[in-house]
């Protein structure tokens, strides 16, 4: 097997880099998947947005538990054994999934197989990046997208099985997430029976304490913060809403003592702080959108039509993630560079998506925004990297969690809220009566945002297959919304209404993220320019950017 040139530290290089893309692949499959379900499990167990928003939740917070727990032991217990892990856990997600059977037992069923599912993804990406970033020194970046390119790609085969399976077919929607399992058997033969390597930072033989000083307690108040989240959204059912916050918050402090404890107090760098928190608006903005995107421009425009957006999205973004390096090397472009493009491309985009009218306008206005969320995550992560290789694989990994937690709890949620008070506020205005006959049940919360009513799912359904019966008769556009019930168009109408004003909420996040990039490349201007670091170089990891 050759060592793929000069970039590869070891013989197997090639072979476990795609297997690492593989495994991502996988999830990437399993998340498409899922995304084109959410609507049959409305319809099925009359979901609210928020509660589908929290079941798509799960599928990336448990991710986080996979990643940073993974990341700590995975230079200790050994690659190969995570591996074997995530595959457990990718088979028993699937068992957990398909026990949803009826309304009562479907959501926490639903929710658990997430969560299952993230597990799994979070082990496997424990082991993939750090392993690539490891496995290839020189150029991070580019080979971290090549990675990374196993994401779109997945997204692609799972959207184009959903659109033939689902959209045309109709078959069931656990058969359809069946189909993940293929990928995932692929990737365990291709990992089976291989070495590999160790981080510099493992090969220098430094202890857990001195790889998690650059973190401190300033990346572990992110981390920790995001973890008592989480477990006071688990803890609500046993202890009640108050309660299981507090108990959450209080663990989350635990934590926090404990990581300070292990870094002796350290406060940890400034930069890699910033970078946390960077990424957690990342995972909202990237991943939290791509688990609604479909459902949203398919309300738009129609289910299938939101199918095909999504895997040409995908598409662009696979193809993209392989001309990383010519844009670093050729067009001479810093990472933070590309970042700060991107972010920019990112509002755009989801500020011209919200406006979309007919599929050759959503065309345009989402290859804006897929080209703008192409380079975030890999970026990011070869950034962490190149600053910081005293933590090995464990930055990174945190890294990874706390984007995948921020998707979980603040990204998808955030994003099924603001889809439900908007499309509630609509049918008010459009027909109070209607409002109060059609609104949820059952009020929507996210963080400090005031409780709204959004649309009911059955009845939303209901008048949604009404108009696909329209449009497979031949009707289209405008004529086909006259030929609706005056009340299943009102519904229908004010639920695009809310879409359309969640993706402008939802662009506030990459203009966020642009200022934070504008900051960041002042400073390394400041300091002489960005350049990726080593452990013998000297450089002050612990005081240059601190």
């Amino acid at each position: 097997m050759s060592n793929g040139g000069n970039d590869a530290v070891a013989p197997n290089a090639q072979r476990l880099l795609w297997a690492g893309f593989m495994a991502i692949l996988a999830a990437g499959v399993g998340f498409a998947i899922r995304g084109g379900i959410f609507d049959n499990w409305q319809a099925a167990y009359n979901f609210t947005g928020t509660q589908l928003g929290a079941i798509g939740g799960a599928g990336f917070s448990g991710f986080c538990f996979g990643i940073i727990i993974g990341g700590v032991l995975c230079d200790k217990i050994g690659y190969g054994k995570l591996v074997a892990t995530a595959f457990i856990l990718h088979v028993l997600s699937a068992v957990v999934t398909f026990g949803a059977s009826t309304p009562e037992n479907a959501y926490n069923m639903l929710y658990w197989g997430m969560f299952l599912f993230a597990l799994a993804n979070g082990c496997l990406e424990a082991v993939a990046n750090p392993l690539v970033a490891t496995l290839f020194p020189n150029k991070r970046t580019h080979y971290l997208n090549i990675l990374h390119a196993s994401w779109p790609a997945g997204l692609i085969l799972g959207g184009m099985l959903g659109w033939i399976l689902d959209d045309r077919m109709k078959l069931d929607w656990k058969i359809q997430l069946s189909l993940y399992l293929i990928p995932t058997v692929a990737y365990g033969v291709m990992f089976l029976g291989q070495g590999f390597p160790k981080s510099e930072a493992s090969k220098k033989g430094l202890k857990l304490g001195d790889m998690l000083q650059d973190v401190g307690i300033l990346g572990g108040l992110v981390v920790c913060f995001l973890l008592s989240m989480f477990l006071g959204d688990v803890l609500k059912p046993l202890l009640g809403d108050e309660v299981a916050k507090y108990t959450g918050y209080g663990v989350g402090f635990g934590l926090l003592v404990v990581v300070g404890v292990i870094t002796r107090f350290s406060l940890g760098s400034v930069l890699l702080f910033i970078l946390f928190i960077a990424h957690a608006l990342v995972g909202a903005v990237e991943l939290g959108t791509d688990g609604w995107i479909q459902n949203i421009t398919g309300n738009i425009l129609s289910s299938e039509e939101g199918k095909i957006l999504f895997v040409f999205t995908s598409a662009l973004m696979f193809a993209l993630r392989f001309c990383a390096d010519f844009i670093e090397k050729k067009i001479g472009m810093s990472p933070v560079g590309i970042l700060l493009v991107c972010a920019i491309l990112a509002c755009i985009g989801l500020n011209l998506t919200s406006r979309i009218e007919a599929f050759g306008g959503a065309l345009l206005a989402l290859t804006v925004y897929g080209i703008g969320k192409t380079f975030f995550w890999p970026t990011m992560l070869a950034v962490a990297s190149d600053r910081f290789p005293r933590t090995g694989a464990i930055a990174i990994s945190i890294m990874g969690g706390i984007g995948m937690m921020s998707a979980g709890l603040i990204g998808s949620p955030g994003l099924g809220y603001f889809k439900d008070r908007y499309s509630g506020e609509a049918l008010k205005v459009a027909n109070a009566e209607l409002y109060d006959t059609a609104k949820a049940e059952k009020a929507s919360k996210f963080l400090v945002f005031p409780d709204a009513h959004g649309l009911d799912g059955t009845k939303l359904g209901a008048a949604q297959k009404d108009l696909d019966k329209i449009r497979e008769a031949g009707a289209t556009g405008k004529d086909a919304f006259a030929k609706l019930k005056a009340d299943d168009r009102t519904l229908i109408e004010s639920s695009i209404k809310g879409d359309r004003d969640t993706l402008v909420a939802d662009s506030c996040i990459p203009a966020t993220m642009a200022a934070i990039y504008l900051m960041l490349l002042i400073y390394f201007k400041m300091i002489g320019g960005y350049k990726a670091v080593n452990i013998e170089s000297g450089t002050a990891l612990g005081t240059a950017e601190n």
